[in-house]
């Protein structure tokens, strides 16, 4: 069994079919038809159903799904360990982030990092739901990845990062200038994520405790549709620092809330060793 019959069968798993396989790996369809061949020769057995608009894994292939995918993440590793010892500082950093935690703290922390390690090529995913983070890094599809500091993470390696606060961001003209109590939230609609998300969770929960519900005008997975939607009026949002920022900058009304909302991220990694890309990012968040 090889890395690259590994490679070529996650891609077949991940983009549905053969020929969308080849082409996001480059290489020709005829080749990696030969390599999954090969593959299930080896193991015994057929590791797909062949249809005829792409191919779906059969009971073998879905039991191969997670240990291919943490064999090529182990193998990445070794190479990037012993890529460090010869003096090469390029490398990888796979991490997964909602977009709160992506935003503030992640996009500063990763900026340092990469100052300090230029070469490094670094991937952001995004997943749609915060309990699919444990699941991703648990999977091998990610190493690295940033969850809410409440999730439950007792089987992984971990690192609680500095608490972020979100701001009260509000359309133009308005004329709350004020910290805001959380009793008085209940007198706004609001442009929100989906539940299951980092903002929205904090909403949920600061007028949960006043005996509140928000009341939701917009509920949107396109985040980068929250500051337009409030800048044209259609709500407020709890933002964290850096778009609230760029909200008043572009007109928004932004004030504090009292008490202040407050978040909490934590890294979050396999046990194991890791690569020195993550190796080096967990040390800079430490």
């Amino acid at each position: 069994m090889e890395r690259r019959q590994l490679e070529y069968f996650l891609a077949v798993v991940e983009h549905g079919g053969f020929t969308n396989a080849a082409r996001a790996l480059y290489v020709s369809q005829p080749s990696l038809s030969h390599a999954i061949a090969a593959l299930e020769a080896e193991l015994g057995g057929a590791l797909f159903h062949r249809l005829a608009h792409g191919a779906v894994p059969t009971a073998a292939g879905e039991a191969l799904i997670v240990p291919a995918r943490q064999v090529t993440r182990d193998l990445s590793t070794a190479a990037a360990a012993v890529q460090e010892v010869l003096g090469v500082s390029a490398g990888r950093l796979d991490i997964v982030a909602q977009t709160t935690f992506a935003v503030d703290p992640l996009a500063g922390l990763l900026g340092e990092f990469l100052r300090r390690h230029p070469k490094v090529a670094v991937k952001v995913t995004d997943p749609e739901q915060g309990v699919h983070v444990g699941q991703l890094v648990r999977s091998g599809d990610c190493e690295l990845g940033l969850v809410d500091a409440g999730a439950p993470t007792a089987d992984l390696e971990s690192v609680l990062l500095a608490e972020q606060t979100l701001h009260l961001v509000l359309p133009p003209g308005h004329d709350w200038q004020h910290a805001v109590a959380l009793s008085d939230l209940s007198q706004l609609r609001f442009v929100a994520s989906p539940q299951g998300t980092a903002t929205r969770g904090v909403l949920d929960d600061a007028l949960r405790q006043a005996g509140l519900t928000p009341v939701i005008a917009v509920e949107t997975t396109h985040r980068a549709m929250i500051v337009p939607l409030v800048l044209q009026g259609a709500g407020a949002a709890l933002l964290p620092d850096s778009m609230a920022v760029d909200a008043r900058g572009k007109g928004a009304v932004v004030v504090a809330t009292d008490p202040a909302l407050r978040y909490r991220a934590r890294l979050v990694w396999r046990p194991g060793p890791l690569s020195p890309a993550a190796a080096g990012f967990v040390g800079l968040v430490r």
